[in-house]
């Protein structure tokens, strides 16, 4: 159990969680019945953006951890569906450290499957709210070098913050802390691609208690602004591939890209 923790969190299963209603796109079985409700409410659409969004970053992780970046700090982790991140990353990079986080407390309890680490490397969990990014990086640095390169990773997690949240605030301040030669691994739902699915979509999520903010990709693409955006762009998830064989061609509602720090 990572330190500080004394006792189980409560988990508030009377409200549904983001977290958990992705396990529930992607199939899995760490929900409760508000989420099951929640996720039978969207379209059938949201669970092709669920898949997409994780095979993208898995995508960007392989590149990512091949290109020699052997440093993650994964933010908004989700509960653990296997490939995660440091399974993907540690598969082509033994000795990459790995640190994951989120702030529902039901993946603090598969934190013990997140902390399986490869024998070279090391895996690390603690809860944290991406609200509170000086609190992120206070802990990242405990388990990462950041006076070297690491790829922050923002996996469908932007559209969760309202502008009134500042969420190019939280960004910036997440990436001031790491050095030239890091990178920023970002999905984010689309406002301008099926506006009207977008809108059924906002509407049953504030239903069941979550706010978002999806975006045009002129707005998505504010939050990598001044950094170097790896080819092929800000394009869709299925569109973004480096070095492997091309996704089959799929429409999709997710913006998807990676880019470089100066």
């Amino acid at each position: 159990m990572p330190a500080g923790r004394s006792s189980p969190p409560r988990i508030d299963t009377s409200k549904a969680h983001p977290a958990r209603v992705y396990d529930w796109l992607l199939g899995g079985k760490d929900n409760y019945p508000v989420d099951e409700a929640a996720g039978e409410r969207l379209p059938p659409q949201a669970r092709d953006a669920a898949r997409q969004n994780r095979r993208f970053m898995h995508r960007a992780a392989a590149w990512l951890a091949g290109q020699g970046v052997d440093q993650f700090l994964d933010v908004g982790t989700g509960i653990p569906t296997e490939p995660n991140p440091h399974q993907i990353v540690q598969a082509v990079a033994p000795a990459a450290k790995v640190v994951h986080t989120d702030n529902d407390p039901i993946v603090l309890r598969h934190a013990e499957a997140l902390l399986i680490s490869s024998p070279e490397g090391a895996t690390d969990y603690f809860q944290a709210d991406v609200r509170s990014p000086g609190e992120i990086v206070d802990h990242a640095r405990t388990v990462l070098d950041l006076g070297r390169p690491v790829a922050l990773s923002l996996i469908a997690l932007p559209h969760f913050i309202p502008d009134g949240q500042e969420p190019r605030a939280i960004v910036k301040e997440l990436l001031s802390a790491l050095p030239p030669g890091s990178y920023l691994v970002l999905s984010h739902a689309a406002s301008d691609r099926h506006a009207e699915l977008a809108a059924q979509v906002t509407a049953e999520y504030a239903r069941a208690g979550i706010r978002l903010g999806f975006r045009s990709r002129v707005e998505a693409a504010l939050f990598p602004d001044g950094l170097d955006l790896v080819e092929p762009g800000l394009v869709t998830a299925t569109e973004w591939f480096r070095e492997t064989e091309a996704p089959a061609p799929e429409d999709s509602g997710i913006y998807a890209g990676v880019a470089r720090l100066r």
